[in-house]
Protein backbone atom coordinates (compact mmCIF):
# COMPACT_ATOMS: atom_id res chain seq x y z
CA UNK A 1 0.00 0.00 0.00
CA UNK A 2 0.99 3.24 -1.02
CA UNK A 3 3.01 4.89 2.16
CA UNK A 4 2.32 9.15 2.29
CA UNK A 5 4.02 11.57 4.40
CA UNK A 6 3.07 15.31 4.08
CA UNK A 7 4.95 18.33 5.46
CA UNK A 8 5.01 22.14 4.82
CA UNK A 9 2.83 23.18 7.48
CA UNK A 10 3.18 25.82 9.50
CA UNK A 11 1.81 28.93 11.84
CA UNK A 12 1.06 31.96 9.00
CA UNK A 13 -1.04 34.99 9.76
CA UNK A 14 -4.20 35.75 7.85
CA UNK A 15 -3.96 36.60 4.37
CA UNK A 16 -0.74 34.70 4.52
CA UNK A 17 0.37 31.51 2.45
CA UNK A 18 1.85 27.68 3.02
CA UNK A 19 2.79 25.54 0.26
CA UNK A 20 2.37 21.73 1.29
CA UNK A 21 4.46 18.86 -0.14
CA UNK A 22 3.10 14.95 -0.31
CA UNK A 23 5.57 12.33 -0.77
CA UNK A 24 4.31 8.86 -1.90
CA UNK A 25 6.55 5.60 -1.60
CA UNK A 26 6.02 4.36 -4.79
CA UNK A 27 6.23 4.90 -8.56
CA UNK A 28 2.09 3.67 -8.72
CA UNK A 29 1.22 7.20 -7.49
CA UNK A 30 1.39 8.61 -11.15
CA UNK A 31 -1.68 6.61 -11.86
CA UNK A 32 -3.69 7.23 -9.13
CA UNK A 33 -6.06 10.47 -8.39
CA UNK A 34 -4.52 12.40 -5.59
CA UNK A 35 -6.38 14.70 -2.99
CA UNK A 36 -5.52 16.83 -0.15
CA UNK A 37 -7.77 16.92 2.96
CA UNK A 38 -8.07 18.21 6.17
CA UNK A 39 -9.48 17.69 9.52
CA UNK A 40 -9.85 21.27 11.65
CA UNK A 41 -10.28 20.21 15.87
CA UNK A 42 -14.13 18.82 17.01
CA UNK A 43 -14.61 18.61 12.81
CA UNK A 44 -14.77 15.69 10.78
CA UNK A 45 -11.92 15.24 7.90
CA UNK A 46 -13.05 16.73 4.94
CA UNK A 47 -11.81 16.76 0.96
CA UNK A 48 -10.17 20.28 -0.29
CA UNK A 49 -8.11 19.48 -3.70
CA UNK A 50 -7.89 16.24 -6.03
CA UNK A 51 -5.91 16.29 -9.18
CA UNK A 52 -6.40 13.30 -11.48
CA UNK A 53 -3.37 11.48 -13.24
CA UNK A 54 -3.76 13.20 -16.30
CA UNK A 55 -3.78 17.10 -14.71
CA UNK A 56 -7.86 17.60 -13.95
CA UNK A 57 -8.06 19.10 -10.52
CA UNK A 58 -11.07 19.63 -8.64
CA UNK A 59 -11.40 21.97 -5.38
CA UNK A 60 -13.94 22.53 -2.64
CA UNK A 61 -16.16 25.20 -2.73
CA UNK A 62 -14.43 26.58 0.76
CA UNK A 63 -11.18 26.90 -1.10
CA UNK A 64 -12.14 27.74 -4.47
CA UNK A 65 -9.22 30.44 -6.26
CA UNK A 66 -7.28 30.35 -3.41
CA UNK A 67 -5.50 26.81 -3.12
CA UNK A 68 -3.71 25.12 -6.21
CA UNK A 69 -3.09 21.29 -6.10
CA UNK A 70 -0.67 20.04 -8.45
CA UNK A 71 1.75 16.90 -8.97
CA UNK A 72 5.22 15.69 -10.01
CA UNK A 73 4.92 12.44 -10.75
CA UNK A 74 8.43 11.77 -11.94
CA UNK A 75 9.14 12.76 -8.15
CA UNK A 76 6.09 11.20 -6.98
CA UNK A 77 5.14 14.36 -5.06
CA UNK A 78 1.90 16.32 -5.15
CA UNK A 79 1.38 19.68 -3.41
CA UNK A 80 -1.06 22.00 -2.09
CA UNK A 81 -0.13 25.87 -2.55
CA UNK A 82 -2.61 27.83 -0.20
CA UNK A 83 -2.74 31.05 -0.96
CA UNK A 84 -5.02 34.22 1.02
CA UNK A 85 -5.23 31.53 4.19
CA UNK A 86 -8.06 32.46 6.74
CA UNK A 87 -8.55 31.43 10.16
CA UNK A 88 -11.16 28.81 9.13
CA UNK A 89 -8.35 27.06 7.05
CA UNK A 90 -6.62 26.12 10.41
CA UNK A 91 -6.22 22.31 10.51
CA UNK A 92 -4.07 18.96 9.82
CA UNK A 93 -3.92 18.55 6.55
CA UNK A 94 -3.29 15.21 4.85
CA UNK A 95 -2.99 13.75 1.08
CA UNK A 96 -4.37 10.55 0.01
CA UNK A 97 -5.75 8.55 -3.06
CA UNK A 98 -9.29 9.80 -4.12
CA UNK A 99 -12.72 8.21 -5.50
CA UNK A 100 -15.76 10.25 -6.30
CA UNK A 101 -18.68 8.47 -5.47
CA UNK A 102 -21.78 9.07 -3.66
CA UNK A 103 -21.03 12.81 -4.38
CA UNK A 104 -18.09 13.76 -3.01
CA UNK A 105 -14.44 12.74 -2.97
CA UNK A 106 -13.30 9.99 -0.67
CA UNK A 107 -9.91 8.85 0.65
CA UNK A 108 -8.87 5.23 -0.26
CA UNK A 109 -5.92 4.78 1.14
CA UNK A 110 -3.96 4.60 4.58
CA UNK A 111 -3.41 8.02 6.25
CA UNK A 112 -0.04 9.91 6.86
CA UNK A 113 0.65 11.83 9.68
CA UNK A 114 -0.17 15.10 8.36
CA UNK A 115 0.95 18.58 8.26
CA UNK A 116 -0.20 20.98 10.62
CA UNK A 117 -1.73 24.63 9.87
CA UNK A 118 -1.98 27.26 11.66
CA UNK A 119 -3.62 30.20 10.86
CA UNK A 120 -3.54 33.46 13.52
CA UNK A 121 -2.54 36.90 13.69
Amino acid sequence: QVQLVESGGGLVQPGGSLRLSCVASESAFSINTMGWYRQAPGKEREWVAVITSGGVTYYADSVKGRFTISRDNAKNLVYLQMNSLKVEDAAVYYCNTAKFWGGTWHASGSWGQGTQVNVSS
